[in-house]
């Protein structure tokens, strides 16, 4: 076993990974770049090394600094978590070059797997199923334009490098596909850096299972079953389960030898996972997407019901152990869902959110688990990935399971930053969830059920509370207290007028709220009793939560926001939906647009937003250059409608 590893990562893997070195008793070297000086995993590690500014391009993605770090540390290998450098042969081979062990697969496995397309014609001649779609890489505009029409729409459009959902376009409309083919490589090339693409057929209600393949150096490969990733969200696996409800147990063990002999026509070393598209109406039918050649965000679920510590089993592989495991020693037992916590609003459309987190509490013991990168203080940004945590649960069956996971959510507490916590505490409560008849396109379908409806009474009558405990005098010395000074709302020869307070949250109209009598105001607690409910929110400053969710209410001041908003268009002005960076800006003062025309893309956590005019009209007023970085509800333009202009 190694002496010192390097994790070449961030966030809650990094943070995952550093847990099992310590374990191990391996020494571990965090890195960070000056946005993350002050992380978690910065301070759990044994020691930390700065490898530059923000942008991870100069920092998480920077290979000499990297390199560099493990050699001032004395590290033997490098660990790269998920995302960033791990399916980067590139890195692989100059980590071998450097003395280093790279865990992970060989280069020849990454690259070879990472070309989908490369991949799609390697498997196929091991005898693995593939989806059927374009040929050969490097194919132009015109040649993925006509392969799409030759396969017939629908059509899914995907990056050959990279994965996670990013850049891939699913696309019904054959006339939109010029359009859909562009945005598709710019999210391409800025997640990956490089913009090739292929085209599939679209399978519609399909579901999404994959095999977590181990394999060592002297020829054993073994797959450690299945788990399903359908309940997606623009193609981003958002809850995971292992086992799968729909495989019995001749399908299981076909497709976990399919797997194995797509991990063996690479020469794979390892933990990987290989990815099939499986028609729910005939799980027997299935087909092979993609391998990813790294550890997966959701293989907690794995460790769950088999026992085994995955990332431990990369250490010892990659130290030149062998598997002491036949496939016939992999047993599944009980039932773990995960859910990915994520810092975006579901109230604003999923938009990336930001902030500072105020208020930190995850659910841990019991069969539940929370990985997590979080700590308070910590501000989270448009940088990186909007992942922030996962919260894992564990039980005897599928509904225990379940039961667990929507408890574990209600549970935690993330003030400052909008998460999508209560969207899926929700989304498990759904009946089609709760059965199993699942399928990668029911988020999108069921998505506007699961989001709330406006902001409850209760959370303004929370928000009213603790605003009056704020103005309610305390007890000085000898326990005296000023009666003027108490918010009582007396008035001279008239009846009492209790304090009213007018508050208002984004995204909904203002309120003026009274304190309810029943409220009790602790110091990171809030309990309210509405029509004979009695509820509970933590909070913190200006945030409230409960049951996952959470709201920034704010003192509504009518003067300031008609200021604030004079002259500056109303309904004509566009703002930033999302803090991030505007990528392109396709108009200039004076233009004449049409309504629903794009001006402008922010990109925030590797997600695109396009800006679109409002109505038809002329540009007034471009506050913003690509490159541009801005804050939410930042102004960016101003269209003034044609009648006007």
């Amino acid at each position: 076993m190694f002496d010192t590893v390097l994790v070449a990562n961030r966030g809650e893997i990094a943070v995952r990974v550093i847990r099992t070195l310590r374990e191990l008793g391996v020494r571990s070297v965090a890195v960070f770049s000056d946005a993350d000086a002050d992380a978690r995993h910065v301070r759990e590690a044994d020691t930390a090394v700065r490898i530059g500014p923000p942008p991870a391009s100069m920092s998480y993605l920077s290979v000499p600094a990297l390199l560099e770090a493990a050699r001032r540390t004395g590290a033997q290998a490098v660990h790269p978590g998920y995302g960033f450098l791990a399916e980067n042969a590139g890195f692989a081979r100059a980590c071998a070059d450097a003395g280093l062990v790279f865990i992970g697969p060989p280069a020849s496995a990454i690259s070879l797997m990472g070309d989908k397309i490369r991949a799609k014609e390697t498997v196929a001649a091991a005898g693995v199923p593939v989806v059927p779609g374009s040929s050969g890489s490097g194919l132009t505009d015109a040649q993925l334009t006509d392969a799409a029409r030759e396969i017939g729409t629908p059509v899914l459009l995907k990056p050959s490098a990279g994965g996670g959902g990013k850049g891939m376009r699913l696309v019904r409309d054959a006339a939109v596909l010029a359009e859909e083919i562009a945005a598709a490589r710019r999210e391409a090339a800025a997640s990956f850096g490089d913009d090739t693409l292929l085209v599939e057929r679209w399978i519609d209600r399909p579901r999404h299972i994959e095999i977590q393949v181990l394999a060592d150096a002297h020829g054993t490969v073994v797959h450690l079953g299945e788990r399903e990733c359908s309940l997606q969200r623009r193609h981003q696996k958002i809850i995971e389960e292992a086992p799968s409800v729909l495989l019995d147990e001749e399908t299981r063990a076909a497709m976990g030898e399919a797997a194995v002999q797509a991990a063996r026509s690479c020469g794979y070393v390892g933990a990987g996972t290989v990815e099939f598209i499986v028609p729910g109406d005939d799980p027997a039918s299935y087909y092979f997407m993609e391998m990813n050649t790294r550890l997966q965000v959701e293989h907690p679920v794995t460790e769950l019901v088999t026992g085994l510590d995955l990332v431990e089993w990369q250490l010892r592989v990659a130290s030149g152990e062998p598997l002491p495991y036949a496939q016939s020693d992999i047993t599944l037992t009980g039932h773990a869902i995960e859910a990915r916590v994520c810092a975006e609003d579901p109230a604003r459309g999923f938009l990336p959110s930001g902030g500072t987190v105020l208020a930190l509490r995850e659910p841990q013991g019991g069969g539940v688990r929370t990985d997590s990168g979080l700590s308070e203080g910590v501000p989270v940004g448009s940088l990186y990935d909007p992942m922030l945590s996962k919260v894992i649960a564990y039980g005897p069956d599928r509904p225990s399971a379940l039961r667990k996971l929507r408890a574990a959510l209600a549970d935690t507490v993330i003030l400052g930053v909008p998460t999508n916590a209560g969207f899926l505490r929700r989304l498990l409560a759904h009946p089609d969830v709760v059965s199993g008849d699942l399928d990668t396109g029911l988020v999108e379908r069921e998505a506007e059920g699961l989001v709330p409806d406006g902001v409850p009474d209760e959370v303004y009558a929370a928000a009213a509370a603790v605003r009056l405990d704020a103005l309610t005098p305390r007890p000085g010395a000898g326990g005296w207290i000023d009666p003027f000074s108490v918010p009582s709302g007396w008035r001279t020869g008239g009846t009492p007028l209790p304090p009213a307070f007018s508050l208002r949250v984004a995204g909904a109209e203002p309120v003026t709220r009274e304190a309810p009598a029943s409220a009790v105001v602790d110091a990171d607690r809030v309990t309210v009793e509405l029509d004979g409910v009695t509820g509970h929110f933590h909070r913190s400053g200006h945030w409230l939560g409960r049951d996952g969710d959470t709201w920034h209410v704010r003192d509504h001041d009518p003067v300031e926001a008609s200021l604030s908003g004079a002259g500056r268009g109303g309904a004509d002005t566009l703002a930033a939906p999302m803090p991030g960076t505007v990528t392109v800006v396709k108009v200039a003062v004076g233009d004449e647009v049409e309504a629903g025309q794009s001006l402008l893309v922010v990109e925030a956590m590797k997600m695109e937003h396009v800006i679109s005019a409002p109505h038809a009209g002329t540009v007034t007023e471009l506050d913003v250059t690509a490159g541009a970085t801005v804050a939410m509800d930042q102004i960016l333009a101003v269209v003034a409608p044609k009648e006007d202009a």
